[in-house]
């Protein structure tokens, strides 16, 4: 993994087996593939997530403390793709921006890939708290918290970023990070190992812990549309471990390749090629956030479908938007989804999400 930004954009230049590999099949792939991938994933991740953001903006004083994080998670991830063009550009013509520039898009892709991670993260434990402890979560899940917690999330993602983009600067036509003598043997590492715990073990480990409560609470209740909710909730702890484990496990194996591990040409291609396909499987996940987060629930729905209404009344009368439109009463699946419901109180908090 080469730190300041995404691996495929610099590991040509800058390795230390660069002298006895031939990467140049490696580098012509990159610039082919990579744009690609990083512009499609920067079209489909900025419209939903944009359509995220004017939901919850839209609902003004209805808004509630799920709301807050999936806006904040919305927010998160527009960061990050916001930074994906320049990358594309910088695959195929080299960094032509200054290093200041190099320094902001570096900043903006790591703020947001880990305040991406950290509000999931809270989702989840704001739903645990909803559901499984619903006495404690009548005083614990109000507006005012919600602000202090995202704003500490946002501290947090602040911190964990820094030792990406602190050394990072343009250099010749690349915008790298260049590190001091003192630290090049241990930096990259450190760097590697926070990626692997913070920006994936910790945040699984937690979202297992939750979601296990979640669901052993749900086969305590009699609802008859639980096992729905179940799956629902199984699909969002699936779908991130498949998306994000492929990539963490290159990244530990990118990191064993600095103690010698990987030496040979070949071992060394293949660890760049699987690169590139696991951060392509990585990066898609920013585009199903809105989708797993917000349009399952009824009022997203809806507001979809107005917005649809409005500006291609055409699309909607022939039928394409017509899966937008949804009943009056929220299903108990939906509710389960976004963590709206207290299964002790039956007490809802608003969400423009349900």
């Amino acid at each position: 993994m080469t730190e300041a930004l995404p691996e495929a954009t610099t590991e040509f230049t800058y390795d230390e087996y660069a002298f006895l590999c031939d990467k140049i099949d490696i580098q012509e792939f990159g610039k082919v593939f990579l744009p690609i991938f990083y512009i499609a994933v920067f079209a489909l991740g900025l419209t939903g997530n944009i359509l995220v953001v004017f939901a919850i903006v839209k609902e003004g004083s209805k808004k509630s403390i799920t709301d807050i994080y999936l806006l904040n998670l919305a927010v998160s991830d527009l960061l990050f793709v916001i930074s994906l063009p320049f990358w594309a550009s910088n695959v195929v013509h080299g960094w032509t921006l200054g290093t200041i520039p190099c320094k902001a898009v570096s900043s903006l892709y790591y703020i947001g890939f880990f305040g991406g991670m950290f509000f999931i993260t809270v989702i989840s434990i704001d739903r645990y708290l909803a559901i499984v402890r619903a006495t404690y979560s009548l005083k614990s899940r109000t507006m005012s918290h919600g602000f202090l917690i995202a704003c500490g999330v946002w501290a947090m993602a602040v911190l964990a970023s820094v030792p990406h983009f602190v050394f990072t600067q343009k250099l010749e036509t690349d915008c790298i990070s260049v590190y001091p003598d003192e630290l090049k043997n241990i930096w990259m590492v450190f760097c590697n190992v926070e990626l692997n715990t913070i920006g994936f073990f910790i945040p699984v480990c937690i979202m297992c812990y939750c979601y296990f409560g979640i669901i052993k609470t749900l086969l305590s209740c009699k609802n008859q549309k639980k096992t729905r909710a179940i799956k629902l909730i199984l699909v969002v702890v699936v779908v991130f471990f498949l998306f994000w484990s492929p990539y963490n496990v290159l990244i530990f194996l990118e990191t064993l390749k600095h103690y010698d591990l990987f030496v040979s040409c070949n071992q060394i291609k293949s660890l760049d090629y699987a690169m590139h396909l696991t951060e392509t499987v990585a990066f898609s996940h920013c585009c199903l956030n809105p989708v797993i987060y917000a349009f399952a629930g009824e009022k997203f729905r809806k507001y979809l479908y107005r917005v649809c209404l409005k500006y291609c009344p055409f699309m909607c009368f022939c039928g394409p938007c017509n899966r937008y439109q949804v009943s009056s009463s929220t299903s108990y699946a939906e509710s389960i989804l976004n963590s709206n419901i207290t299964l002790n109180t039956n007490d809802q908090d608003g969400s423009v999400f349900l």
